[in-house]
């Protein structure tokens, strides 16, 4: 039996309307942890009361800076009650990131666990920092548990998502509480959602995929969900089985893991009670599909979104056929899309075009740039920069992407952030980052440099430079040194030619000169 989704302004309200359906059924479990709806429901008002001890209130911002954990999800739902403004931030971070999320969101408390505590207490002074063990386990006075400081909307701002922006700068996607009510109710309908439902998560809740997607999808729909700490495919896999689960998220990446998981030691996993493998957050490869589907006996199902709109494509759990070799599915409830030439004119079936959408959740804004958010929407529709067509019984095909956007094992890199870093090295001249193939991640970055004068910097010192400031997943593992970047008709760099140089044995090192060269020539 699924519970019909009642008008909600939060999903705080839609929590309690759930809760008070199915007090004693288990709603989440983490370690040895099991959590009812009832029990959940007490640590959120917890939650809330202590956040409101530390004066936040409506329209406040709580910036989330911790490995996965049930008290993130505790944070999520009591922010929702509060009016407050929660930020979630990818554990993969570095300092310098967390400290420009939480400056750029004008945060007045960042939450943390014991393995961020080094970054906090450099980050931010002891009152606005908090370790977020704490939120739950410390007693509250019952004065401290008030109403909401203010009139909460579905309009009202609630989440505040950052994500890497094709000039390098985080873009800071503002959601406000009507979208994440309504996308948890079109996912729980796009895939039949039901009390029923075991939703094994392993995604990081610093991303949406993880935090919404999955999680909250799966609660607000009655179910139960799994939360592992990290992603390990031995742990995924041995969790599938062990906690029967029906549901799990993945990116290409986890995948590709499991199956070499597998394939390396020889070992067998019988999924047959898991009925979706939803797949997104980046491009999945159909030699790696076809490769899960022969081993596990199940097959992958594609799911398009950003973290501007979802959801919009994907294959539903009603559509039993296989999708066309090449689709990523049909719309998702709610979703519209738009294919749009580059004169700016919808597409025919058949024909491609850069996909505008509109779904569920659709970003109101980027937070303090009224220019980008300007150019990313476009009469209320986002434009994804993403180019594909649609054929004539509604299945959609991507086939290219206007945006340089990087796209590592799920996590989105902005090339313009990377090569603004490296820029700074003493030794280089010039830079250019592009992404380069790779049969576990999809792809990676790397770095084509023009050295500075007669020096030669070495790989190790280039990464060194950019981990001061660069995520892990975002710094370049290899190095090109070159003479020159090879400029197009415009003067920009060719990052095309880059691409096709990664390919030659030398990976073109010696294909490029002088950029004055160049131009003079």
């Amino acid at each position: 039996m699924t519970h019909p989704a009642l008008p909600a302004v939060t999903v705080y309200d839609r929590l309690r309307h759930v809760a008070a359906a199915r007090p004693d059924a288990c709603a989440l479990e983490f370690q040895d942890q099991s959590f009812t709806y009832a029990d959940i429901l007490e640590l959120v008002e917890r939650a809330a009361a202590l956040l409101r001890s530390a004066s936040i209130g409506f329209g406040d911002a709580v910036v989330s800076y911790a490995t996965n954990s049930p008290d993130l999800l505790f944070v999520y739902f009591a922010a929702a009650k509060l009016g407050a403004v929660y930020v979630p931030v990818n554990p993969n971070m570095s300092a310098a990131e967390v400290g420009y999320i939480y400056g750029h969101s004008d945060a007045k408390l960042l939450l943390h666990d014991s393995l961020a505590a080094g970054v906090a207490e450099r980050l931010v002074p002891t009152q606005c920092r908090q370790l977020l063990s704490n939120v739950t386990a410390t007693t509250v006075p019952e004065e401290a548990n008030l109403p909401p400081c203010g009139a909460v909307s579905r309009k009202t701002d609630f989440l505040i998502c950052y994500t890497s922006g094709s000039t390098g700068a985080p873009k800071a996607v503002v959601l406000d509480h009507g979208s994440q009510v309504d996308v948890c109710a079109s996912l729980s309908e796009f895939w039949g959602l039901t009390e029923s439902d075991v939703t094994l998560v392993a995604l990081p809740l610093g991303y949406l995929f993880g935090l919404t997607t999955a999680s909250a999808a799966g609660l607000l729909s009655g179910g139960s969900v799994v939360l592992l700490p990290k992603y390990r495919p031995s742990d995924v896999l041995e969790a599938m089985i062990a906690r029967h689960a029906t549901i799990f998220h993945g990116v290409p990446t986890m995948f590709t893991m499991m199956l070499e998981y597998v394939e390396q030691n020889r070992a067998s996993f019988d999924l047959s009670a898991v009925r979706q493998l939803i797949c997104a957050g980046a491009p999945l490869p159909e030699e790696i599909a076809q490769r899960f589907a022969r081993t596990f006996g199940k097959p992958l199902r594609n799911y398009y979104a950003a973290t501007e709109c979802s959801p919009v494509i994907g294959h539903p759990d009603a559509h039993s056929r296989a999708l066309p070799p090449g689709s990523i599915g049909c719309l998702a409830p709610g979703a519209e899309v738009r294919i749009v030439s580059a004169e700016g004119h919808d597409c025919p079936v058949g024909v491609e075009g850069e996909f505008y959408v509109r779904g569920a959740a659709t970003m109101n804004r980027y937070l303090k740039n009224p220019e980008l958010t300007a150019t990313a929407l476009s009469g209320g529709w986002f434009r994804t920069g993403d180019l594909g067509q649609v054929d004539a019984a509604g299945y959609y095909f991507i086939t290219g992407r206007i945006k340089d956007t990087i796209f590592r094992g799920g996590a989105n890199i902005a090339p313009a952030e990377v090569e603004a870093v490296l820029s700074t090295h003493p030794d280089v001249a010039n830079v250019a980052v592009v992404g380069a193939p790779d049969k576990i991640y999809g792809e990676v970055p790397v770095a084509y440099i023009v050295p500075r004068g007669d020096s030669r910097p070495g790989e190790q010192a280039l990464i060194s430079h950019a981990q001061a400031s660069l995520a892990d997943f975002k710094i370049p593992r290899h190095y090109v040194l070159v003479g020159g970047l090879p400029l197009g008709k415009t003067g920009k760099i060719d990052k095309s030619a880059l691409k096709a140089a990664w390919a030659l044995p030398d990976h073109g090192a010696c294909s490029f000169s002088s950029n004055v060269e160049d131009r003079q020539k």
